[in-house]
């Protein structure tokens, strides 16, 4: 049982129309209502999810503020404990002076991601639909949004569940089957356990293959546009921006730093990244852009590589081409309002496994085809309905893959006809290592470190 009453400000400091101070644990409504003065006599007498207008005075009867107070009493709260928002206007003195009022009450200060934390270690929610908090607290995009949504309702975690328990059952009746033989117990031979093991496996790769798109909704990829000076790249990260970001003149050279944004690729986040040209050059000031977009490729998820139709080929443009072997990447052959020059069907042999754009940045041709392309890599021929589970966290990743090597020990034991005690080891493993998403089967050290990445608000 969790005795003590935490309280953070929940909303982000600065001006703004209203700021919240939130309570939760036993003394949470008495704290807040010392310092409550409003038509209700009590707070403490206040039903739950009710909403209490009023003034926060200080110790001297002073009015700080003029707030509404939610008042919602356990066990039907977000952590499950009594818990209390104070909502007051948005001002920086104003919300601080409040939060200092609650903690000379009673209260702490929570700790980053303590109310999320309360409720799953009170069990209103598992581990995954926690971090599924966060996901949807810093969503960019209304794709990623969905998916931390669908994790929040227990998608996930019912998929997760549903594999456990086939697993439990599974081991119930191996063991059973060894430890009272002489009990009339329905015979499993390895044979069998082989085959409803490989169903199992299959069920956990499924999920796994959708681990790469996943992270990119979670935490957007890494696009980078490269090519030689003047070939159209601001104005490329301007028209995927809808707006006018980068500066773009007709003079090679104008884009000498880095400019990054996020922009919305139907549905898919990138960060978006606009290098200097790469090329040879004696300015100083330029070598470094052109140094530092070298290293932005390199580290790059996603590479959008532009060329100019007007001019063909370049030996700048064949250096680059050669540096994409191994990225991800589309072809952007630009200005083909302009007269192409001979030659340039030159490209489709050197990159003949890449997608290839033609397009007009000055009259919007081919943006769309872009587009196109862009979701078609990264979705990798793969269809994701609304709704379906898509593991974006690193952390469930990495937990899939330790259990579908211990469900793939399992079926090697039973291929090469052992007793099926030893496949029980490798599905006991698969069993523990599944219960670490959704929380059932993790350490104390495990969930601090989770909830340590969340807001103190959260």
């Amino acid at each position: 049982m969790i005795e003590d009453t935490i309280a953070a400000i929940s909303t982000p400091i600065g001006s703004a129309g209203i700021g919240i101070v939130r309570l939760s644990g036993k003394q949470a409504v008495s704290i807040a209502d010392k310092m409550f003065s409003g038509k209700r006599k009590k707070l403490t007498e206040a039903p739950s999810f009710s909403i209490n207008y009023g003034h926060i005075t200080d110790g001297n009867g002073e009015i700080v503020d003029e707030v509404l107070v939610s008042v919602m009493r356990a066990p039907s709260s977000y952590t499950t404990e009594d818990m209390v928002e104070i909502n007051c206007h948005g001002g920086v003195v104003v919300v601080r002076k409040v939060m200092e009022m609650v903690l000379k009450g009673g209260a702490r200060l929570a700790e980053p991601g303590e109310f999320s934390k309360r409720a799953f270690l009170n069990g209103r929610i598992d581990l995954a639909q926690a971090e599924s908090v966060n996901d949807l607290i810093n969503a960019i995009t209304e794709k990623s949004m969905e998916v931390a949504v669908n994790h929040l309702t227990g998608t996930l975690s019912k998929k997760i569940r549903s594999t456990r328990k086939q697993l439990l059952e599974l081991i119930a009746h191996i063991e059973a089957g060894i430890d009272f033989p002489e009990h009339d117990i329905e015979e499993i031979t390895v044979t069998m356990v082989g085959k409803r093991v490989q169903k199992i496996s299959e069920d956990v790769r499924i999920l796994l293959d959708t681990a790469d798109t996943g992270k990119v909704f979670r935490e957007g990829i890494k696009t980078v546009i490269v090519g030689k000076p003047n070939v159209g790249k601001s104005s490329l990260l301007n028209a995927l921006l809808r707006e006018k970001r980068a500066i773009v003149t007709d003079v090679p050279g104008t884009t000498r730093d880095i400019i990054e944004e996020v922009v919305n690729i139907r549905g898919i986040p990138l960060k978006l990244v606009d290098t200097a040209g790469i090329r040879e050059t004696e300015d100083f000031v330029e070598k470094i852009g052109v140094q530092r977009s070298k290293e932005m490729f390199a580290g790059a998820d996603m590479v959008l590589f532009m060329t100019d139709a007007s001019t063909g080929l370049t030996e700048e443009d064949r250096d680059i081409i050669k540096l994409m072997n191994n990225k991800n990447s589309i072809v952007i052959i630009n200005k083909t309002d302009l007269k192409k020059k001979t030659g340039f069907s030159e490209i489709n042999k050197l990159v003949a496994e890449k997608d290839i754009v033609e397009m007009s940045l000055l009259t919007g041709e081919g943006l769309e085809l872009l587009e196109q392309k862009i979701e078609e890599l990264v979705y990798a021929g793969k269809v994701f309905a609304q709704g379906d589970v898509m593991i974006t966290n690193m952390r469930h990743k990495n937990s899939l893959e330790k259990a579908l090597l211990s469900l793939e020990e399992a079926v090697n034991t039973t291929n090469a006809l052992m007793p099926l005690d030893c496949v029980v080891i490798d599905l006991k493993a698969a069993w523990e290592t599944l219960g670490e998403i959704t929380g059932e089967t993790v350490t104390e050290d495990l969930v601090d470190q989770i909830f340590s990445q969340f807001c103190i608000g959260k």
